[in-house]
């Protein structure tokens, strides 16, 4: 069954639920705030995706702008980078699809649709 990281009041998580229901596709819904990814769940994510890591953050969220972190990540390592999503689940691009053997970050249909379809 595939694992999908929500947060409840998100528009593009509640949109994505509903396409997996829609098309009749069994998944486990996680809170992405009070049952955040660690960073050792994290890391394994990011190696299996085959994503850039600045897929991972939430660019559009309130603490990655009151952190300044688009100035801030290009300076640091991918450990230190990990370490940090893992202590926010707000910081973390939702909803965080994981699939067997593959992981997407954010709700585009298309993209789902190749990879669940």
């Amino acid at each position: 069954m595939i694992k999908v990281y929500c947060y409840s009041r998100c528009s593009t998580c509640k949109k994505a639920l509903k396409w997996l229901d829609e098309k009749g596709i069994a998944h486990e819904d996680l809170d992405i705030k009070t049952a955040h990814p660690d960073e050792k769940t994290l890391r394994s994510l990011y190696n299996l995706s085959g994503l850039p890591l600045k897929r991972f953050f939430n660019t559009n969220g309130i603490p990655y702008r009151e952190m300044g972190l688009s100035k801030k990540l290009p300076d640091m390592t991918e450990d230190e980078q990990l370490a940090l999503l893992a202590t926010d689940g707000m910081l973390v691009k939702r909803p965080l699809l994981i699939g067997d053997g593959f992981v997407l970050t954010g709700f585009k249909e298309e993209e789902w649709a190749q990879k669940l379809l």
